[in-house]
């Protein structure tokens, strides 16, 4: 799919889609780098446990880190998994380690949302244990479950995007199109993590389709590209294919104030000082304003 295609979209939905983003519980000003709620999702450390990510973000010099469901906890326990089903114990060790690291947890997924609401009640209940700002998702199926629980729990979720699938035209969730159609409509708590990688990967422009929905950013899992193909791999920010100085500007004058998460899919066991340069991107910009 061509972004042209995407473009006429965003010139017929912009009134619809200038939902509100002036939301109650807005991320701390002390939580972000050059204005950005800035930090690392843990799956960029998935060869790693929970305790070690929070450990390498901060490494990094983040502030955030949005957790993914399944992560082993600690070294020394690598049978338990941390998720919505975790203990109190495992969850008050989690939020023991991030307070003496000083990371605050913001995000979780990407995470299943069950229809029936006993389910889903279990992820959102994990969310306001840790007092998330959003949660990460791509179950559309569950949309009117969830747009009940979003309006009750205040806690935003973002719709995410992988790679366009050739063999799979039942997958649409990587075009921006599709997931705004989804949301049209919806709780402006509902809306996008868009991440760049995937989009780009899928042969679209990670700034046009920035773009195109604005006013429905929740989230953004920001990824710079060695190339624009289904093969590209993860590169630090600035030294890709992505316009990442442009997709920053323009969150700006979108006033997004979402949490973006550093999630670093290569160079696996090596990769904090790739994350640091990403995060170091973003210092850099703001000192050239």
């Amino acid at each position: 799919m061509k972004i042209k295609s995407i473009l006429p979209f965003a010139l017929v939905s912009g009134i619809l889609l200038a939902a509100s983003t002036g939301f109650s519980t807005p991320i701390p000003d002390d939580c972000k780098t050059g204005g950005f709620a800035l930090g690392c999702q843990a799956w960029t450390f998935n060869h790693y446990s929970v305790m070690e990510a929070i450990d390498k973000t901060a490494a990094a010099g983040g502030k955030v880190i949005e957790f993914y469901p399944g992560q082993k906890l600690s070294p020394d326990k690598p049978d338990v998994k941390f998720d919505h089903n975790a203990s109190d114990d495992v969850i008050a060790q989690v939020q023991a380690h991030l307070k003496e690291k000083g990371i605050r947890a913001v995000n979780y997924g990407v995470v299943q949302i069950p229809a029936d609401e006993a389910g889903a009640r279990k992820v959102f209940d994990f969310a306001k244990r840790l007092g998330l700002y959003g949660i990460t998702t791509e179950s559309v199926d569950s949309i009117d479950t969830i747009e009940k629980l979003v309006k009750e729990y205040d806690i935003r979720v973002g719709f995410h995007d992988h790679d366009r699938r050739p063999n799979d035209p039942s997958y649409k969730m990587w075009d921006p199109n599709y997931v705004l159609s989804v949301v049209k409509g919806r709780d402006s708590r509902i809306g996008l993590t868009c991440d760049t990688g995937h989009w780009t990967r899928s042969g679209l422009r990670p700034l046009d389709c920035i773009k195109l929905a604005k006013g429905r950013i929740i989230s953004l899992h920001l990824k710079d590209s060695n190339e624009s193909s289904l093969d590209a791999h993860d590169v630090p920010w600035g030294t890709g294919t992505a316009d990442i100085r442009g997709i920053l500007d323009e969150l700006k004058r979108q006033h997004f104030d979402g949490n973006i998460s550093v999630e670093y899919e290569y160079n696996w066991d090596n990769n904090v000082i790739d994350a640091a340069q990403c995060i170091g991107f973003v210092r850099g910009y703001e000192l050239k304003k």
